[in-house]
Protein backbone atom coordinates (compact mmCIF):
# COMPACT_ATOMS: atom_id res chain seq x y z
CA UNK A 1 0.00 0.00 0.00
CA UNK A 2 1.25 3.98 -0.34
CA UNK A 3 1.77 5.27 2.62
CA UNK A 4 2.92 9.01 3.66
CA UNK A 5 6.80 8.74 5.95
CA UNK A 6 8.41 10.87 7.86
CA UNK A 7 12.63 11.37 6.38
CA UNK A 8 13.10 15.22 8.08
CA UNK A 9 12.69 18.37 8.34
CA UNK A 10 10.08 19.24 5.57
CA UNK A 11 10.84 15.63 3.71
CA UNK A 12 7.84 13.53 3.75
CA UNK A 13 7.58 11.04 0.77
CA UNK A 14 4.86 8.37 -0.04
CA UNK A 15 6.78 4.76 -0.08
CA UNK A 16 5.14 1.26 -0.48
CA UNK A 17 4.61 0.01 3.06
CA UNK A 18 2.94 -3.33 4.00
CA UNK A 19 -0.37 -3.53 4.18
CA UNK A 20 -1.39 -4.17 7.85
CA UNK A 21 -3.79 -7.85 8.38
CA UNK A 22 -5.61 -9.01 11.62
CA UNK A 23 -3.20 -9.83 14.15
CA UNK A 24 -5.08 -10.53 17.29
CA UNK A 25 -9.11 -10.90 17.84
CA UNK A 26 -10.05 -7.22 19.08
CA UNK A 27 -8.09 -5.83 15.61
CA UNK A 28 -9.13 -4.25 12.59
CA UNK A 29 -7.75 -3.41 9.40
CA UNK A 30 -9.68 0.04 8.16
CA UNK A 31 -9.64 1.31 4.26
CA UNK A 32 -9.02 4.53 5.06
CA UNK A 33 -11.06 6.70 2.48
CA UNK A 34 -10.18 10.13 4.27
CA UNK A 35 -7.99 11.23 6.30
CA UNK A 36 -6.17 14.79 6.84
CA UNK A 37 -2.89 16.85 8.10
CA UNK A 38 -3.12 18.29 11.29
CA UNK A 39 -0.96 21.41 13.15
CA UNK A 40 0.60 18.86 15.11
CA UNK A 41 1.99 16.78 12.11
CA UNK A 42 3.63 20.35 11.38
CA UNK A 43 5.97 20.18 14.37
CA UNK A 44 8.21 17.60 13.26
CA UNK A 45 7.69 18.37 9.84
CA UNK A 46 9.47 21.89 10.76
CA UNK A 47 11.92 20.17 12.60
CA UNK A 48 10.83 21.17 16.12
CA UNK A 49 10.08 17.79 17.45
CA UNK A 50 12.54 14.79 17.09
CA UNK A 51 10.83 11.72 15.30
CA UNK A 52 12.41 9.00 14.10
CA UNK A 53 13.19 8.74 10.26
CA UNK A 54 11.36 6.04 7.98
CA UNK A 55 8.55 6.12 10.37
CA UNK A 56 4.46 6.88 9.43
CA UNK A 57 2.80 9.94 9.74
CA UNK A 58 -0.74 10.97 10.54
CA UNK A 59 -3.57 10.08 12.82
CA UNK A 60 -6.84 11.19 11.52
CA UNK A 61 -8.23 8.14 9.47
CA UNK A 62 -11.79 7.51 7.95
CA UNK A 63 -13.05 4.37 5.95
CA UNK A 64 -14.54 1.36 4.93
CA UNK A 65 -13.65 -1.21 7.62
CA UNK A 66 -12.25 -4.37 5.48
CA UNK A 67 -11.45 -7.23 8.61
CA UNK A 68 -11.93 -7.51 12.23
CA UNK A 69 -10.89 -9.91 14.69
CA UNK A 70 -13.66 -12.90 15.85
CA UNK A 71 -14.07 -10.77 19.07
CA UNK A 72 -14.99 -7.67 17.22
CA UNK A 73 -18.55 -7.12 17.78
CA UNK A 74 -19.10 -3.35 17.34
CA UNK A 75 -18.30 -3.11 13.45
CA UNK A 76 -17.97 -5.36 10.46
CA UNK A 77 -16.33 -5.76 7.52
CA UNK A 78 -17.88 -3.04 4.75
CA UNK A 79 -18.97 -0.55 7.60
CA UNK A 80 -18.01 3.20 7.54
CA UNK A 81 -15.79 4.20 10.27
CA UNK A 82 -13.55 7.09 11.44
CA UNK A 83 -10.86 6.78 14.28
CA UNK A 84 -9.81 9.32 16.97
CA UNK A 85 -6.35 10.53 17.33
CA UNK A 86 -5.87 8.32 20.04
CA UNK A 87 -6.76 4.64 20.18
CA UNK A 88 -8.15 3.03 23.36
CA UNK A 89 -9.52 -0.23 24.47
CA UNK A 90 -12.84 1.09 26.17
CA UNK A 91 -12.66 -1.00 29.47
CA UNK A 92 -9.61 0.59 31.58
CA UNK A 93 -10.40 2.65 34.63
CA UNK A 94 -9.31 5.56 32.54
CA UNK A 95 -11.53 4.89 29.26
CA UNK A 96 -14.85 3.73 31.83
CA UNK A 97 -14.48 7.81 33.53
CA UNK A 98 -14.08 9.43 29.84
CA UNK A 99 -10.37 9.55 29.79
CA UNK A 100 -9.80 7.77 26.58
CA UNK A 101 -6.30 9.26 25.84
CA UNK A 102 -5.02 8.11 29.24
CA UNK A 103 -5.84 4.31 28.22
CA UNK A 104 -3.62 1.68 29.61
CA UNK A 105 -3.78 0.12 25.93
CA UNK A 106 -3.70 3.25 23.86
CA UNK A 107 -1.65 4.86 21.84
CA UNK A 108 -1.45 6.19 18.10
CA UNK A 109 -1.40 5.65 14.89
CA UNK A 110 2.12 5.83 13.33
CA UNK A 111 4.56 2.93 13.68
CA UNK A 112 7.27 1.64 11.43
CA UNK A 113 5.21 0.61 8.43
CA UNK A 114 2.93 3.56 7.86
CA UNK A 115 0.63 5.75 9.76
CA UNK A 116 -3.20 7.21 9.00
CA UNK A 117 -1.62 8.96 6.14
CA UNK A 118 -2.08 5.77 4.15
CA UNK A 119 -4.15 3.37 2.42
CA UNK A 120 -4.98 1.09 5.15
CA UNK A 121 -4.68 1.25 9.03
CA UNK A 122 -4.99 -1.19 11.87
CA UNK A 123 -5.86 -1.14 14.99
CA UNK A 124 -5.67 -3.22 18.02
CA UNK A 125 -8.71 -2.04 19.64
CA UNK A 126 -11.30 -2.16 17.34
CA UNK A 127 -14.74 -2.23 19.71
CA UNK A 128 -12.89 1.19 22.17
CA UNK A 129 -11.94 2.89 19.30
CA UNK A 130 -13.60 3.23 15.66
CA UNK A 131 -16.56 4.76 15.41
CA UNK A 132 -19.58 3.49 13.06
CA UNK A 133 -21.23 5.81 10.53
CA UNK A 134 -24.82 5.38 9.92
CA UNK A 135 -25.54 3.64 6.91
CA UNK A 136 -27.70 6.11 5.71
CA UNK A 137 -24.72 8.56 5.90
CA UNK A 138 -21.84 6.43 4.98
CA UNK A 139 -21.58 7.66 1.12
CA UNK A 140 -22.58 11.34 1.39
CA UNK A 141 -19.48 12.93 0.94
CA UNK A 142 -20.89 16.07 2.41
CA UNK A 143 -21.25 14.39 5.28
CA UNK A 144 -18.13 12.51 5.17
CA UNK A 145 -16.05 16.06 5.16
CA UNK A 146 -17.94 17.18 8.04
CA UNK A 147 -17.22 14.52 9.98
CA UNK A 148 -13.55 14.14 9.35
CA UNK A 149 -12.50 16.80 11.94
CA UNK A 150 -14.08 14.73 14.78
CA UNK A 151 -11.01 12.52 14.66
CA UNK A 152 -9.12 15.47 16.29
CA UNK A 153 -9.72 18.84 15.74
CA UNK A 154 -13.48 19.16 16.18
CA UNK A 155 -13.20 17.43 19.61
CA UNK A 156 -10.15 18.96 20.52
CA UNK A 157 -12.04 22.49 19.88
CA UNK A 158 -15.27 20.89 21.76
CA UNK A 159 -13.02 19.76 24.80
CA UNK A 160 -11.96 22.96 24.97
CA UNK A 161 -14.87 25.01 25.73
CA UNK A 162 -16.13 22.29 27.69
CA UNK A 163 -12.96 22.49 30.04
CA UNK A 164 -13.22 25.83 30.26
CA UNK A 165 -16.87 25.69 31.40
CA UNK A 166 -19.07 27.50 28.21
CA UNK A 167 -23.01 27.09 28.67
CA UNK A 168 -25.61 28.88 27.27
CA UNK A 169 -25.61 32.69 27.55
CA UNK A 170 -22.15 32.98 27.88
CA UNK A 171 -19.44 35.37 26.45
CA UNK A 172 -16.39 32.78 25.51
CA UNK A 173 -13.17 34.55 23.77
CA UNK A 174 -11.28 32.15 21.77
CA UNK A 175 -7.25 32.36 21.24
CA UNK A 176 -6.00 31.33 17.67
CA UNK A 177 -7.75 30.91 14.12
CA UNK A 178 -5.99 27.66 13.28
CA UNK A 179 -8.42 24.72 12.92
CA UNK A 180 -8.60 23.86 16.69
CA UNK A 181 -9.51 27.34 17.12
CA UNK A 182 -12.14 27.41 14.60
CA UNK A 183 -13.42 24.38 15.80
CA UNK A 184 -13.52 26.06 19.53
CA UNK A 185 -15.71 29.09 17.80
CA UNK A 186 -18.08 26.09 16.62
CA UNK A 187 -18.02 24.25 19.93
CA UNK A 188 -18.86 27.35 22.04
CA UNK A 189 -21.52 28.21 19.77
CA UNK A 190 -23.09 24.60 20.13
CA UNK A 191 -22.89 24.83 23.90
CA UNK A 192 -25.19 28.26 23.35
CA UNK A 193 -22.54 30.69 23.85
CA UNK A 194 -24.40 34.26 23.52
CA UNK A 195 -20.93 35.58 22.57
CA UNK A 196 -18.22 34.05 20.90
CA UNK A 197 -14.83 36.48 20.28
CA UNK A 198 -12.46 34.83 17.72
CA UNK A 199 -8.79 36.30 18.06
CA UNK A 200 -6.36 35.59 15.31
CA UNK A 201 -3.88 36.73 13.20
CA UNK A 202 -5.90 36.42 9.89
CA UNK A 203 -8.33 37.90 8.51
CA UNK A 204 -9.36 35.17 5.76
CA UNK A 205 -9.52 32.95 8.93
CA UNK A 206 -11.38 34.98 10.83
CA UNK A 207 -13.90 34.53 8.71
CA UNK A 208 -14.43 31.59 8.74
CA UNK A 209 -14.56 31.79 12.46
CA UNK A 210 -17.45 34.06 11.93
CA UNK A 211 -19.39 31.13 9.98
CA UNK A 212 -18.60 28.92 12.64
CA UNK A 213 -20.85 31.38 14.94
CA UNK A 214 -17.89 33.71 15.81
CA UNK A 215 -19.98 37.05 16.77
CA UNK A 216 -16.64 39.29 17.23
CA UNK A 217 -13.45 39.20 15.52
CA UNK A 218 -10.07 40.38 16.47
CA UNK A 219 -7.01 40.75 14.12
CA UNK A 220 -4.44 41.94 16.67
CA UNK A 221 -1.38 41.14 18.37
CA UNK A 222 -0.19 41.95 21.63
CA UNK A 223 -1.13 44.40 23.71
CA UNK A 224 -3.29 45.66 21.57
CA UNK A 225 -5.16 42.53 20.77
CA UNK A 226 -5.76 42.04 24.68
CA UNK A 227 -6.99 45.49 25.38
CA UNK A 228 -9.89 44.88 22.59
CA UNK A 229 -10.37 42.15 23.66
CA UNK A 230 -10.73 43.14 27.26
CA UNK A 231 -12.78 46.30 26.15
CA UNK A 232 -14.91 43.63 24.14
CA UNK A 233 -15.79 41.98 27.14
CA UNK A 234 -16.24 45.21 29.62
CA UNK A 235 -13.13 43.96 31.58
CA UNK A 236 -12.45 39.91 30.01
CA UNK A 237 -14.52 37.07 29.56
CA UNK A 238 -15.50 34.01 31.97
CA UNK A 239 -14.36 31.56 29.48
CA UNK A 240 -11.47 31.48 27.67
CA UNK A 241 -10.32 28.58 25.15
CA UNK A 242 -6.53 28.82 24.41
CA UNK A 243 -6.01 26.58 20.96
CA UNK A 244 -2.64 27.38 20.67
CA UNK A 245 -0.06 26.20 22.72
CA UNK A 246 2.37 29.10 22.27
CA UNK A 247 3.89 30.99 25.42
CA UNK A 248 2.11 34.46 23.80
CA UNK A 249 -0.72 33.12 23.51
CA UNK A 250 -1.10 31.40 26.55
CA UNK A 251 0.23 34.97 28.20
CA UNK A 252 -3.01 36.18 26.18
CA UNK A 253 -5.20 33.54 27.65
CA UNK A 254 -4.79 34.38 31.05
CA UNK A 255 -4.78 38.37 30.37
CA UNK A 256 -8.54 38.39 28.58
CA UNK A 257 -9.84 36.63 31.15
CA UNK A 258 -12.02 37.77 33.48
CA UNK A 259 -11.14 37.55 37.42
CA UNK A 260 -12.67 34.30 38.00
CA UNK A 261 -12.70 33.13 34.93
CA UNK A 262 -11.35 29.74 33.62
CA UNK A 263 -9.14 29.15 30.76
CA UNK A 264 -9.80 25.65 28.66
CA UNK A 265 -6.50 24.79 27.39
CA UNK A 266 -5.78 22.00 24.48
CA UNK A 267 -2.77 24.02 22.49
CA UNK A 268 -0.22 21.91 22.71
CA UNK A 269 2.63 23.27 25.03
CA UNK A 270 5.27 23.38 22.39
CA UNK A 271 7.88 26.24 23.07
CA UNK A 272 6.40 27.15 26.75
CA UNK A 273 9.54 27.59 28.58
CA UNK A 274 8.68 29.76 31.04
CA UNK A 275 5.20 30.02 33.21
CA UNK A 276 4.81 33.90 33.97
CA UNK A 277 1.32 33.34 33.38
CA UNK A 278 0.31 31.45 36.07
CA UNK A 279 1.32 34.90 38.15
CA UNK A 280 -1.63 36.26 36.28
CA UNK A 281 -3.55 33.86 36.87
CA UNK A 282 -3.12 33.81 40.84
CA UNK A 283 -4.13 37.39 40.96
CA UNK A 284 -6.82 37.25 38.77
CA UNK A 285 -8.18 33.78 40.65
CA UNK A 286 -8.45 32.19 37.39
CA UNK A 287 -8.86 28.42 36.96
CA UNK A 288 -6.32 26.84 34.29
CA UNK A 289 -8.58 23.62 32.84
CA UNK A 290 -7.98 21.43 29.66
CA UNK A 291 -5.27 18.72 27.89
CA UNK A 292 -4.73 16.74 25.37
CA UNK A 293 -8.68 15.64 24.08
CA UNK A 294 -10.31 12.29 25.17
CA UNK A 295 -11.74 12.28 21.23
CA UNK A 296 -13.37 9.04 21.73
CA UNK A 297 -15.57 10.17 25.10
CA UNK A 298 -16.98 13.50 22.34
CA UNK A 299 -17.20 11.97 18.82
CA UNK A 300 -20.68 10.45 19.15
CA UNK A 301 -22.51 13.37 20.98
CA UNK A 302 -20.80 15.33 18.17
CA UNK A 303 -21.52 12.89 15.17
CA UNK A 304 -24.91 13.52 16.13
CA UNK A 305 -25.16 17.14 15.70
CA UNK A 306 -23.17 16.79 12.02
CA UNK A 307 -25.96 14.04 10.81
CA UNK A 308 -29.16 16.53 11.97
CA UNK A 309 -27.59 19.09 10.23
CA UNK A 310 -26.82 21.30 13.12
CA UNK A 311 -22.94 21.53 13.16
CA UNK A 312 -20.39 21.22 10.26
CA UNK A 313 -16.98 21.79 10.92
CA UNK A 314 -15.99 21.03 7.41
CA UNK A 315 -14.73 25.04 6.41
CA UNK A 316 -11.91 24.39 8.50
CA UNK A 317 -10.51 22.25 5.52
CA UNK A 318 -9.75 24.96 2.73
CA UNK A 319 -7.43 22.35 0.44
CA UNK A 320 -7.67 18.73 -0.71
CA UNK A 321 -4.97 16.73 -2.12
CA UNK A 322 -4.55 12.91 -2.88
CA UNK A 323 -2.41 11.22 -1.05
CA UNK A 324 0.17 11.28 -4.06
CA UNK A 325 0.23 14.94 -3.37
CA UNK A 326 0.56 14.89 0.88
CA UNK A 327 3.86 16.95 0.33
CA UNK A 328 2.20 19.85 -1.31
CA UNK A 329 -0.36 19.74 1.63
CA UNK A 330 2.25 19.99 4.60
CA UNK A 331 3.58 22.84 2.03
CA UNK A 332 0.64 24.66 1.84
CA UNK A 333 -0.37 24.28 5.84
CA UNK A 334 3.33 25.08 6.89
CA UNK A 335 3.28 28.48 4.62
CA UNK A 336 -0.37 29.01 5.91
CA UNK A 337 -1.62 28.30 2.73
CA UNK A 338 -4.44 26.36 4.36
CA UNK A 339 -5.85 26.28 7.63
CA UNK A 340 -6.15 22.22 7.05
CA UNK A 341 -5.78 19.59 4.47
CA UNK A 342 -8.34 17.30 3.56
CA UNK A 343 -6.56 13.80 1.92
CA UNK A 344 -7.67 11.34 -0.30
CA UNK A 345 -5.55 8.09 -0.48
Amino acid sequence: MDAAVFYGERDIRVEDRPEPEIESPTDAVVRVTHTAVCGSDLWPYRGYQDREAGTGIGHEPMGIVEAVGDDVTSVEPGDRVFGPFSTSCGECEFCRKGLHTSCVEGGGWTGPDSGAQAEYVHTEHADGTLIRVPDRHADDEATLRSLLPLTDVMCTGHHAAVSAGVEAGDTATVIGDGAVGLCGVAAATRLGAERVIAMGHHEDRLEIAEELGATDTISARGEEAVERATELTHGGANHVLECVGAQSSMETAFEVARPGGTVGYVGVPSGVENAEFLGTAFGKNVSLEGGVAPVRAYAEELMADVLQGTLDPSPVFTKEVELGEIDEGYRAMDERDAVKVLVKP
